[in-house]
């Protein structure tokens, strides 16, 4: 039996009792029967992102993130309909841009990060005026279930903090960088006064920095906002669980891979990954933060990793167990099967690309055990 059908659009309510779902990352714009299908493993939600999907110009729904100057209305009307689809099939979507004017996707900017956001407040304002604008566009439709203002933002890249640093080293450098254009937070709290002069309801999921690793939101202060949730990642380590594994031989194995962590030589098994994830619980719980505010938006491994399905199911063991929000990466994506778990881990990645470019995509099985490990603990 599914779950329960979600609460209607834009109610903080939604997110009281732990939401299980899916990311959509695809290149094109998903049809009803993707969200059917979604719909059909459990998942109640999906994080929904636009950036890859071409429109008007450059970039979709900015325009151009060199200099945002409105939505273009046909990019508009393709994201309405995407959420019309996700509707209809009983899915609630939260929407997240890879992309904000002045920090291109990296993928869209000839693979070079584009770091203007955390130089220039111009940007700053640039990115509050496009989510004012979208915002005051889709804050009725009864998908939306929130807004998830920058996928993996990376203020502190190259600013002398190591990406696994202690809490102690992350609060140091806050310290020294609050108030300037690399103040996360602050960022996040411009952007919000903007939307929420057209929308004071919806939902909000912010990314911790890092590209929301676990332990971004050491240096954080609760923002005033009631509507908050605070998102972290998991693909820890990533030296195992990510694209590397598909071709090294032997792999990696889990539990018990040896990984460097914070410039030391450490072996990463379950309990190394429970403490690895307490730390935003722990965040939380020091602010007064309730579980159910916290969410993993991505977490994931690629699907030829022999160790994936032990991975997946203690990933998401340790998140039931915290009551937290999840969303497994990813669901069907069209540009990239490396973390299609309904692919069995022994097809190969080379002939998926070849079918579906030939138009056979249909003949790819999608019968993997790896969609059963997340099927069993959807809706715990």
């Amino acid at each position: 039996m599914l779950p329960a059908s979600p609460a209607p659009a834009a109610d903080i309510a939604f997110w009281d009792t732990p939401r299980h779902g899916g990311n959509s990352f695809n290149g094109q714009p998903p049809e009803a029967a993707y969200f059917r299908a979604l719909r059909a493993t459990g998942a109640t939600w999906a994080r929904l992102t636009f950036s890859k999907w071409k429109g008007e110009g450059r970039d979709f729904l900015i325009g151009n993130a060199d200099d945002y100057r409105g939505i273009p209305a046909s990019d508009l009307a393709q994201l309405r309909a995407v959420m019309d689809a996700a509707q209809a099939a009983d899915i609630k979507l939260v929407l997240v841009p890879l992309s904000l004017p002045g920090n291109r996707w990296v993928q869209h900017n000839s693979d070079k990060p584009d770091e203007r956001l955390w130089r220039e407040r111009r940007y700053w304002d640039q990115s509050a005026a496009f989510w004012r604008d979208l915002a005051a566009a889709v804050k009725d439709h009864p998908a939306l279930a929130g807004y998830n203002l920058l996928n993996e933002p990376t203020p502190e890249k190259g600013q002398g903090l190591d990406e696994q640093a202690a809490p102690e080293a992350r609060r140091g450098w806050y310290a020294r960088h609050a108030g300037t254009t690399r103040d996360l937070p602050a960022f996040y709290e411009h952007v919000i006064a903007a939307l929420r002069s057209v929308d004071a309801d919806t939902p909000l999921m912010l990314d911790g920095g890092w590209y929301a690793h676990a332990g971004s939101f050491s240096y954080w202060t609760p923002l005033k906002d009631a509507k908050v949730l605070y998102a972290f990642h998991m693909y820890e380590p990533y030296e195992a669980t990510s694209a590397p594994q598909i071709k090294r031989k032997p792999q990696l194995r889990y539990p018990g891979v040896q990984v460097r962590w914070a410039g030391e030589a450490r072996a990463f098994d379950k309990a190394a990954l429970q403490r690895f994830l307490a730390q935003p619980f722990a965040w939380a719980q020091a602010h007064g933060v309730p579980a159910n505010r916290l969410v993993a938006g991505e977490l994931g491994c690629v699907r030829v990793w022999e160790d994936c399905g032990a991975y997946l199911a203690d990933v998401l063991d340790t998140l039931n167990g915290h009551g937290a929000h999840w969303a497994f990466y990813s669901f069907r994506e069209d540009v990239w099967e490396g973390m299609d778990y309904e692919i069995p881990p022994a097809f190969p990645a080379g002939q998926v690309y070849d079918l579906r470019e030939q138009g056979k995509g249909r003949v790819v099985p999608l019968d993997s055990p790896l969609m059963g490990v997340i099927r069993s603990r959807m809706g715990r």
